[in-house]
């Protein structure tokens, strides 16, 4: 039996659902900001229309495995 996904992870279907874009893509669109305070990353998301929710727990990932901050 498979784990299950949990923590900022467990959101990612749904962000893919409902924005139309894959993890990776919004990662990119991360990746410009990297250094940058948790806030502001989730305000980048934010502007392109994802819910603060979402966007917190993408970013939450970014800056653990990608961002180096």
């Amino acid at each position: 039996m498979a784990d299950q996904v949990k923590g900022p992870r467990s959101y990612f279907p749904s962000i893919e659902a409902k924005y139309g874009k894959s993890i990776d893509e919004w990662i990119e669109e991360l990746r410009p900001h990297a250094g940058k305070k948790h806030g502001l990353q989730v305000e980048v998301l934010k502007a392109q229309g994802m819910g603060h929710g979402h966007a917190n727990a993408l970013v939450h990932v970014f800056r653990s495995d990608y961002d180096g901050a």
